[in-house]
């Protein structure tokens, strides 16, 4: 798999752990309401990353579908009685890499449908 990428823990639940360690800070009302406000945007814009870092991974994994099909216009130029039946097994795998890149763009538009937040 080219595009892997570490897994993150998701960012509503890294400003929710924030949030809860915060809330035992004793703060005046003023600065309660202003770190709460912070937060909010900090989260609104960590949901907004993750937006766009799902649709740039499903992208991707369409702009690989492009080039696997490309390789896969050979198909039309095989018989069945091909003597080199390493090609046949060449074109098994190119079917293999676009199934992957498939699932890999759904993973991440399923993903993006799940944000809390909708791309603007």
């Amino acid at each position: 798999m080219d595009d892997v990428q570490p897994t993150q823990p998701a960012s509503g639940t890294v400003v929710r752990r924030l949030a809860t360690v915060l809330q035992g800070v004793e703060l005046d009302c003023d600065c309660r309401s202003r770190l709460d406000q912070a937060l909010a945007r900090f989260e609104a814009l960590e949901n907004r990353r993750s937006a766009r870092q799902q649709l740039a991974t499903a992208r991707r994994q369409r702009e690989r579908i492009e080039a696997v099909l490309h390789f896969l216009q050979d198909l039309d130029m095989l018989a069945p009685t091909e003597q080199d039946h390493g090609l046949y097994e060449e074109i098994a795998l190119l079917f293999d890499d676009l199934a992957e890149a498939a699932a890999e763009g759904a993973s991440a538009m399923r993903r993006l449908a799940a944000s809390p937040v909708a791309m603007p």
